[in-house]
């Protein structure tokens, strides 16, 4: 599939000299976000010698943070300072206890970024989303629904529909935007503006 056509997918970076460690959080930030690309990094000098203006967001443990501290403080709206307790939060930047369970992990994770691009500020625009897949005005309204928890005959009562519709809809929206979950949907609403993370 041509790359053109693909929704929007923003890129996080993970620094972390630890391999074991990045991939085991790689593939956390990638089950609970599935929308995004995840880059490691052994190193910031490896980070560094690529394209750091196409990263979002900037993963670090602690200690990688406070060894190049003038950096992480120089990109600090980028950065997110992963810490195993609270007891180890960084003031002045913005930190995620990642020793807690997935839902709030999840939640950790929606809020920092709906704080940090609120309405979908800050984040580019899809790249040239063709009309097959971009989502009509009806599937928006089912995608925000799924989002906050109604099931289908919920759904199906609310916008006066047929509980096929719905179903039908629902598959176009995976479809279009190539996701298998709810939770990517989540994700994804969140982070588009469509739905509050306060009101699911």
């Amino acid at each position: 599939m041509n790359g053109s056509t693909m929704p929007f997918r923003p890129k996080l970076a993970i620094i972390d000299p630890n391999a074991l460690e990045a991939i085991g959080l790689r593939n956390i930030l990638q089950e609970v976000m599935p929308i995004v690309v995840i880059d490691h990094y052994l190193s910031l000098e490896e980070l560094t010698s690529n394209q750091l203006e196409q990263y979002f967001h900037f993963f670090a443990p602690a200690n990688v943070v406070l060894q190049n501290h003038q950096f992480f403080q120089e990109n600090r709206k980028k950065t997110i300072v992963l810490v195993s307790s609270k007891s180890a939060i960084i003031s002045n930047l913005h930190c995620l206890h990642i020793n807690v369970p997935e839902k709030e992990l999840v939640r950790s994770l929606l809020t920092m970024f709906q704080s940090a691009h609120p309405h979908g500020k800050n984040l580019p625009d899809n790249p040239e989303m063709t009309k097959e897949k971009a989502l009509s005005k009806r599937e928006l309204e089912v995608l925000c629904l799924i989002v906050k928890g109604l099931i289908n005959k919920e759904i199906a009562d609310k916008l006066h529909i047929g509980l096929s519709t719905v179903i039908t809809h629902r598959r176009n929206i995976m479809d279009k935007l190539e996701m298998k979950s709810v939770s990517a949907l989540t994700i994804y609403a969140v982070m588009h503006g469509l739905v509050d993370i306060d009101k699911i």
